[in-house]
């Protein structure tokens, strides 16, 4: 819990810099906002960290992402939010050296990944058709029900991520969680122990404050 609140603080502190603390003039706050209440944050927590990115003395957050590889040839993109670049690369390379993995250069494996968006509504009295057909030329690739959860996930390029997010606006459909994720063009199946090994570097790398997601090319399925 503490550290999801410390990752929706530092995409408030971002989403404030980049375009204001007002959340309706600012559609990547409103998320962060909405990605809190999904997160059971309190509203208080929530209005402090409004706050304290627009003070005077506000920390200033960089994104910062770094490439590399876990053991057995795993690729590992590492997103991070960081207010002192140097720390937070020294952090990230400790991991990768102590739990054999290794850390690449810009691009080394960025084109194993595509850039998408996700974006989960409720599923109640939505029609999918209808609402493919209303929002496929706002970006909108697929729609994935969540049955356990009671939601629909939509998915589009990171690209239109931001129209496909104002058209739901437009629409008054409310939105339960947003997100950019990256997702495997090929995954690697491994066998248990060597998943461990995998899994055990990318716990040791969540566990940074600065660190905000971990992918993988791992295949997870059974």
């Amino acid at each position: 819990m503490a550290k999801a609140f410390t990752r929706i603080g530092r995409e408030i502190a971002m989403a404030v810099k980049e375009g204001g603390g007002d959340p309706n003039y600012n559609a990547r706050l409103r998320m962060a906002i909405q990605n809190a209440k999904a997160a059971n944050m309190p509203k208080a927590n929530v209005e402090n960290a409004i706050k304290k990115a627009t003070s005077k003395d506000a920390e200033d957050y960089d994104q910062v992402l770094y490439e590399g590889y876990a053991p057995h040839g795993i690729a590992l993109m590492v997103e991070t939010a960081t207010n002192n670049i140097n720390r937070t690369v020294a952090n990230v390379r400790h991991v990768f050296s102590k739990y054999g993995g290794s850390l690449g250069t810009s691009g080394s494996v960025e084109f194993m990944f595509q850039h998408r968006g996700v974006i989960k509504i409720k599923s109640d009295g939505v029609n999918l058709e209808d609402l493919e057909l209303e929002l496929i030329d706002f970006g909108l690739e697929e729609i994935q029900p969540e049955e356990e959860e009671g939601l629909l996930a939509l998915y589009t390029d990171f690209s239109n991520f931001g129209s496909l997010q104002k058209a739901l606006e437009e629409r008054n459909i409310e939105v339960e969680n947003a997100e950019a994720i990256r997702i495997p063009v090929h995954a690697k199946k491994l066998d248990d122990a060597q998943a461990e090994d995998v899994i055990r570097l990318i716990e040791k790398m969540e566990e940074d404050d600065d660190v905000l997601n971990v992918f993988h090319n791992m295949d997870m399925s059974e």
